[in-house]
């Protein structure tokens, strides 16, 4: 991916100390068949992999780009299957090979507008014909911390939004409507807002969709 998306020496050094606590939806999860083939994108640590699998799930694979975390992800998370992508954002699956796929606090790791088209069109080639696709990212946060870093950067990234946190990493925040262009090609199901901690702490709001492949 271009710069500033190829951000592999964050994630295998700084970014192996962080905790990701976007919660899974259970209710969302209970519509799909518990032999369903999951894959969680950019799978990080294999937390949430390794809650699919705790939840009876039987095919679960993670997927990443930063070796550490995915050796981790496989000590720790024995019950699901995790792959190091070679060629990103493909996984190297077959055409509609997945029930359902999740994509949790990953777009927020990929400021470039192409690379992130790229990674969704990779997720809407391997899920079969409505297959669903749960995601949960930011949208611009209202709070006078952010809309100043936002301002900030701005000049830097050439996109409001797209800001670097303090220990370096690159990260994006996005409006509604660049969300809904993103994921045109999916039927919305189902959405919800939560609060949750972002991986350095901070109080955050998080937007969640649940979409299915058309």
């Amino acid at each position: 991916m271009p710069a500033p998306d190829d951000q592999s020496a964050y994630w295998n050094s700084t970014g192996t100390t962080k905790t990701f606590g976007h919660p899974l939806h259970h209710g969302w999860t209970t519509r799909l068949d518990r032999g369903a083939a999951l894959l969680d994108y950019g799978c990080g640590y294999g937390r949430l992999a390794g809650e699919l699998a705790a939840l009876g799930f039987t095919d679960v694979e993670g997927v990443d780009v930063a070796p550490e975390p995915v050796a981790r992800a496989r000590a720790e998370q024995p019950a699901a299957r995790f792959t190091l992508l070679a060629d990103p954002p493909r996984t190297g699956r077959p055409d509609g090979g997945y029930d359902a796929a999740f994509l949790f606090a990953v777009l927020t790791c990929v400021p470039d507008d192409a690379a992130q088209h790229a990674l969704v069109a990779e997720l809407h080639r391997v899920l079969r014909p409505g297959g669903l696709l749960q995601v949960s990212d930011y949208l611009l946060q209202p709070d006078d911390r952010n809309q100043e870093r936002y301002r900030r950067f701005e000049a830097r990234y050439g996109r409001f939004g797209v800001f670097a946190t303090d220990d370096g990493a690159v990260c994006r925040h996005h409006t509604r409507a660049w969300l809904d262009g993103l994921f045109a090609a999916f039927e919305p199901v189902d959405e919800r807002e939560l609060a949750v901690l972002t991986m350095n702490g901070r109080p955050a709001v998080a937007t969640q969709l649940l979409l299915a492949r058309r």
